[in-house]
């Protein structure tokens, strides 16, 4: 790895990481339980589209790791790695096919992937399917969510693309 695509990694990692602190601090009120925005995911979305998707894989899994070291939940630290692996592997697949013009598309099935990565580290956790019971709210949740981070990344993707990053 060079020292150019290394400083870009831990920039972007840096600049996720903050969001993802910055976001848990700031207490949103949502109709439903457990929901957050996710502003963190914009920049493994842009990560992806203007670097690799292995760059994109090293802020992702640095972010949670790190947020849960800093947050002080470790217990939440087994949610994240479930539904962020979850989540990398469907946005590497979708991103194949989908243009810059489509990130809103990959994020959404992307958030859909991490809410049910999340699901199944619950039901394995509590020894219960009845979690899955919640499936149809977070679905919903993850297409507003995801259509939100996705068109910011798709439209910071689509002013940046010129530049250079790698």
């Amino acid at each position: 790895m060079n020292i150019r695509r290394l400083t870009s990694d831990a920039l972007l990692s840096v600049i996720a990481l903050t969001i993802f602190i910055v976001e848990a601090q700031i207490p949103l009120t949502f109709a439903v339980p457990g929901v957050k925005l996710g502003l963190s995911n914009i920049v493994t979305l842009i990560t992806m589209y203007l670097l690799s998707k292995k760059d994109a894989g090293a802020v992702l899994f640095i972010r949670i790791i790190l947020g849960s070291v800093f947050s002080g939940n470790t217990m939440a630290l087994l949610y994240s790695i479930a539904g962020g692996a979850l989540s990398y592997a469907v946005m590497c697949l979708a991103s194949s096919t989908l243009s810059e013009k489509q990130i809103w598309a990959v994020s959404i099935f992307s958030a859909m992937a991490h809410n049910m990565g999340q699901l199944l580290v619950a039901a394995l956790v509590m020894r219960s399917s009845a979690v899955f019971a919640y499936t149809p709210v977070l679905i919903v949740a993850a297409i507003f969510v995801g259509a939100f981070t996705g068109l910011c990344a798709q439209y910071t993707v689509l002013r940046l693309k010129n530049l250079r990053l790698k």
